[in-house]
């Protein structure tokens, strides 16, 4: 297979390499040995300093090449343009300029957005749940997620494909090039919180001193997390990607979130004074860490580990997708144990899930304890506090369209159909027969099935809740609503396992080497994102919205089945 290679990288490989070939230092010609003695631990921390500068200058162009490269990809790969575009496009001068500009806005713009929607969806709209201090609540809120998310990012185990190029093909230096990366990374995060760590408390009326302190905590929790990491691996020997978290560290999120959201409704938060204590206190512990980090030796031992064993980010090359293919194997169950009644494509199906049932179920089980866990954290605090019973009811019966988003987040149809590619379709589309009108729709008609059974549970368990909660609350004036509120949810799953599955069939994304290779496909899954992130903001009663709903999804649901039937058996292939 013809590939096309990143020239604008090997040069910057060719550079590097040249800037840091061993040269003697002019200042050895010009004292004698006892002064280079002398001035030697300050002529080291200076050339530390400048190495470390250098080697960040090119692993940020080595980033914003690839960036570049992929951008051009992506427009060379929409329908149409594709046609009219040469080969030749990566030789193009305006068009490269053009892909930086784009590529360094999107840098720029990155730095502030993430933080935005975190503080608004996670925090700030909170806020109305509870009839606690506003400021108090913004702040105890801010304490446990900064928590959870301490140990869900760390930066420096993420393992993404610019570590790869950069440490294991390029060779650089890995812990000046780990350092220098995860510093920016801090930076960043400073600089993106801090706006609206003083728009959002001031809005809640939190001190201007919080404000400005709780970007630093969050710097504060990082580092500590992150010496934790280091501490750890110089013990056991063994680094964990952050993309792979463990039962543990599941389960301290899992109490950060209870105690982030549990507590307010019991009339429990942290306030100021609290806030300045454990804020001191991790400063503290994050100066001491950030001294471990910097002086910490073994980065390479450790990103060798994080690189190839978990790159799930690294498709591009032959090791990374045999890692994802290792790691999906160790979950497939082929005990000769598993049979099935049934016939031609649902037996085919049958064993297909049956032998995947980790891959495909162990999520959604986890995703329903922790449904379960909030539920029953609410029903408490509703039972427990009049005032929080009384946000709860207001809350469900106008906020019905915030529950898209949540059923978009939980629903496991995507990480379904790739694991599908992956253990099944990634073989069989080789083969003549399975590319045929009669395979592909018999197979479509068993796949639609098992997800919407699989996304089931969750939507029940929600929908169930919600009812549940509504009366508890204090009710509703139409008991029809009861219904409603239920079978929206029920509807809004259905229509997730549909829009998936339906964009994986007509615009099927991967090639042979379960790279993805579709920028349409991404561009439908932003949408996506986008109108469901949307919802968040609309307030409507729950008798329109829901019936508006799930009309929607049932008018969806059939147009798409029609699209997939109709153009599935000319879609459904490998990609190039």
């Amino acid at each position: 297979m013809k590939k096309n290679y990143n020239f604008d990288v090997v040069k910057l490989h060719l550079k590097f390499n040249q800037r840091t070939k061993s040269t003697p230092h002019k200042f050895q010609t010009r004292f004698p040995s006892q002064n280079l003695i002398l001035f030697q631990p300050k002529l080291d921390l200076r050339k530390e300093q400048s190495k470390m500068l250098k080697t960040f200058i090119t692993s940020f162009k080595l980033q914003n090449t690839y960036r570049t490269n992929s951008i051009i990809y992506s427009i060379k790969q929409l329908p149409i343009i594709r046609k009219i575009l040469p080969n030749s496009l990566y030789k193009n001068r305006g068009l490269k300029i053009f892909a930086n500009i784009i590529s360094i806005l999107w840098e720029i713009i990155s730095i502030f957005l993430g933080k935005l929607i975190y503080i608004s969806a996670m925090i700030f709209l909170a806020l109305s749940w509870y009839k606690t201090n506003q400021a108090d609540t913004f702040i105890h809120l801010f304490v446990f997620l900064t928590l959870a998310g301490g140990v869900l990012n760390t930066y420096m185990l993420n393992p993404t494909k610019d570590k790869y190029y950069a440490i294991i093909l390029m060779n650089m230096n890995a812990r000046e090039y780990g350092l220098s990366n995860y510093y920016y990374q801090l930076i960043k995060l400073v600089i993106g919180f801090l706006p609206f760590t003083i728009i959002f408390g001031m809005i809640a009326g939190a001190p201007l001193w919080v404000q400005i302190l709780l970007p630093f905590y969050i710097l504060a929790v990082k580092l500590i997390v992150m010496n934790y990491c280091l501490y750890k691996f110089k013990n056991t020997n063994k680094a964990t990607s952050e993309n792979l978290p463990t039962k543990i560290v599941w389960s301290f999120v899992g109490i950060c979130l209870l105690l982030a959201y549990g507590l307010p409704a019991l009339g429990i938060t942290i306030n100021s004074t609290i806030f300045l204590f454990a804020s001191i206190i991790a400063i503290i512990l994050g100066i001491y860490s950030l001294v471990k980090i910097h002086n910490f030796k073994d980065y390479r031992k450790m990103y060798k580990q994080v690189l190839t064993e978990t790159n799930v980010y690294m498709q591009e090359n032959a090791t990374g997708t045999q890692a994802m293919k290792d790691n999906s194997l160790k979950q497939i169950e082929l005990d000769t144990k598993y049979t099935s009644n049934k016939t031609g494509f649902a037996y085919f199906h049958d064993l297909f899930v049956k032998r995947h049932k980790k891959i495909l179920t162990e999520a959604v089980k986890k995703q329903s304890v922790v449904i379960l866990v909030i539920i029953t954290a609410m029903i408490i605090g509703i039972t427990m506090n009049d005032s929080f019973k009384t946000k709860t009811n207001e809350f469900l019966l106008v906020y019905l369209p915030y529950f898209v988003f949540i059923m978009y987040l939980i629903n496991r149809s995507s990480s379904v159909t790739q694991a599908m590619f992956m253990n099944c379709d990634h073989s069989m589309l080789t083969y003549r027969i399975y590319r045929t009108p009669k395979v592909i729709l018999g197979i479509f008609k068993e796949r639609l099935k098992t997800l919407i059974t699989i996304n089931l549970l969750p939507a029940f368990l929600i929908g169930g809740g919600l009812a549940l909660l509504l009366y508890l609350s204090g009710g509703t004036d139409n008991p029809v609503n009861y219904a409603i509120l239920f079978i929206s949810i029920i509807a809004m799953s259905i229509f997730f396992s549909v829009h998936y599955l339906v964009m994986y069939y007509l615009l099927q994304p991967y090639n042979v080497s379960t790279e993805m290779k579709s920028s349409t496909y991404k561009v439908v899954q932003g949408l996506t994102y986008i109108v469901s992130y949307y919802m968040i903001q609309i307030k409507l009663p729950i008798f329109g919205f829901g019936i508006a709903t799930i009309v929607f999804c049932i008018a969806y649901s059939l147009i798409s089945l029609f699209l997939a039937y109709k153009y599935a058996p000319k879609t459904f292939k490998l990609r190039m």
